[in-house]
C-alpha cells in the first residue's frame, strides 16, 4: 500500500509533469510471475522511474551505505530496495533478490551495476543474467534517456529536464549458469538497451 500512495503521489506526477516523461513500449511488460528488469543507469532518479513506468511493483538492489542516510533509507525500503555491499559478491544480496521474486515482485538490476556519466551501457555485469538463471526469469531491458542531467554535480535541486523511458521485448533467460551462457545472456541485454537508448527523445 506504501509502495502505491508514494508511487501514484510522487513518482507519477514528477515524471510525466515535471520531467516531461515520454513512456514507450509498456505494453511488452508481463505482467505476472518472476521478472528482472535490466537497465542503464545514470541517476538516482532512475529506480523509482523504471519501477514506475513498468506498472508493477519492482525491488531494487540499492548500495548498503544508503540505508544508514535518514529519511532516505526509510524511503527506499519502502520502495521495495534492499541492501549489496559493492564489489564483494554480496550472496545475501542474491538471496534477498530470489526472495522478492518469489513473493511476487519484479526485480531491477542495473546493468552497469553503478552509475555512468552519460547513460551508456560500459562493462555490463552478469548478475542480472545469473539471477535470471536461477529463477528462471525472463528480463526486461528498459532504457532510461535524459536523466543524466537532472542533478548534475554542485546542485541542490533536480532540473525540469525531459526524460523519455523506453521499454523493450523479454529476452529469454540463461538456459544454465554456465559462464559462457551468462555473458551471452548479458551481451544480449546491453544491445538491447543500447539500441533503446540511441533512439533519443
Amino acid at each position: 500500500m506504501l509502495y502505491h500512495l508514494f508511487k501514484w503521489s510522487v513518482v507519477s506526477p514528477m515524471l510525466h509533469l515535471y520531467f516531461r516523461g515520454r513512456l514507450y513500449g509498456a505494453e511488452q511488460v508481463p505482467q505476472q510471475g518472476p521478472l528482472i528488469v535490466v537497465s542503464n543507469h545514470a541517476s538516482d532518479f532512475d529506480p523509482p522511474m523504471v519501477s514506475n513506468c513498468v506498472g508493477r511493483p519492482v525491488a531494487f538492489m540499492a548500495k548498503a551505505e544508503l540505508f544508514q542516510v535518514p529519511i532516505l533509507g526509510q524511503a527506499i525500503q519502502l520502495y521495495g530496495a534492499y541492501p549489496v555491499k559493492r564489489g564483494t559478491g554480496d550472496r545475501g544480496a542474491i538471496r534477498a533478490a530470489l526472495a522478492m521474486l518469489e513473493n511476487g515482485w519484479a526485480v531491477g538490476v542495473f546493468l552497469t551495476g553503478t552509475r555512468t556519466a552519460d547513460g551508456e551501457i560500459i562493462d555490463p555485469k552478469p548478475g542480472a543474467a545469473w539471477i535470471a538463471a536461477k529463477a528462471q526469469a525472463p528480463l526486461l531491458p528498459v532504457s532510461l534517456w535524459g536523466t543524466q542531467k537532472i542533478l548534475r554535480r554542485g546542485q541542490r535541486f533536480p532540473r525540469p529536464v525531459p526524460v523519455t523511458v523506453r521499454i523493450g521485448q523479454p529476452i529469454a533467460p540463461p538456459p544454465s549458469l554456465e559462464r559462457a551462457a551468462l555473458e551471452s545472456v548479458t551481451q544480449e541485454c546491453a544491445a538491447a538497451i543500447t539500441a533503446l537508448h540511441n533512439l533519443g527523445r
